[in-house]
């Protein structure tokens, strides 16, 4: 994977970019200025980040997998230690599918009915490869969606969730919270 260099990632525009950042030079970057990487960051060839009014933030510890968009005017959020698996498509605006309107952004906005809202992916979820997450939702701490869901309400936290549309599983271990303490508190002593 050929990726960017610190000095390119800067010259790019990103609202901000942390350290240890690897972007492929096989992605693509629309509205990079609201666009905010943290650090220790990989996004992988062919993914599409397409930030809209609201932006998209990053945090820090994530990946974002081959073929995945993050697409939208609303705001998108990945908060710390998120994995976005292969083929992930996170969407804060929608066009309405009733028939009511017309869709697609090459038609004038009077003549459709775009749903925006923003989503929240909040520390230590996992959205597994395939995953449809759509506006408005989020995904509490800790919540795994399993590969080909379809995610069109919120998730609570530690939950697994799978399915079309997305449903409550069972309860995910939280062991992770200890894990990341003890990462924490050893760099820190670096």
């Amino acid at each position: 994977m050929s990726i960017y260099s610190q000095t390119e990632l800067m010259a790019l525009g990103f609202a901000c970019v942390g350290k240890n950042v690897s972007i492929s030079k096989k992605a693509s970057l629309y509205g990079i200025s609201r666009i905010s990487i943290g650090d220790n960051v990989r996004i992988d060839d062919f993914c599409v980040l397409s930030a809209g009014e609201g932006g998209i933030e990053i945090g820090d510890y994530i990946h974002i997998a081959v073929y995945s968009s993050i697409i939208g005017a609303a705001k998108v959020i990945l908060a710390d230690y998120c994995n976005i698996s292969s083929r992930v498509s996170i969407y804060s605006s929608n066009d309405d599918y009733s028939g009511e309107f017309m869709s697609n952004p090459m038609i004038n906005e009077q003549y459709t009915n775009v749903t925006h809202a923003p989503v929240t992916i909040n520390k230590h979820v996992i959205v597994g490869s395939g995953a449809v997450v759509l506006p408005g939702v989020t995904l509490a701490q800790g919540c795994v969606i399993g590969a080909l869901s379809l995610v069109n309400r919120s998730a609570e936290a530690f939950g697994i969730y799978a399915g079309q549309p997305a449903k409550f599983i069972k309860s995910r271990k939280k062991n992770l919270l200890l894990i990341e303490k003890k990462m924490v508190n050893n760099l820190r002593s670096v």
